[in-house]
């Protein structure tokens, strides 16, 4: 699925896949989070509620610009940085064609379906 970001006002798309996660999160679609720095790799913020983690694909590791749901925190994780190892809690869901300094940085973020 196509996705619209508005990161901090400047517009960028994305891809969500095809998972029971990242179907999930499409129907919490258009969702704004205020986003907060973790570990100087990701940004981080928090949905209104947890994703499912059913049919979960195998854990590969987080690399800049995707975005992830970890599923212990309920959390998503927009990746400015190659992510840790290959977890079972971190849910890879899409990719964001944006510049990684402008994830870097982000403080805010839409995500919608794009037309």
């Amino acid at each position: 699925m196509r996705i619209r970001l508005t990161i901090d006002g400047h517009k960028a798309d994305g891809t969500l896949n095809d998972s029971p996660a990242g179907r999930d999160l499409a129907s919490l679609l258009p969702l704004t989070l205020a986003l907060e720095d973790f570990h100087g790799t990701e940004r981080i913020g928090y949905p209104p509620r947890k994703l499912t983690t059913d049919d979960a694909p195998q854990p590969s590791a987080a690399k800049a610009r995707d975005l992830a749901y970890y599923a212990p925190w309920g959390n998503l994780a927009v990746f400015y940085q190659d992510g840790p190892a290959p977890s079972a809690d971190l849910l890879i869901l899409g990719h964001l064609d944006a510049p990684v300094e402008q994830l870097a940085r982000a403080e805010r973020i839409t995500v919608e379906p794009a037309n």
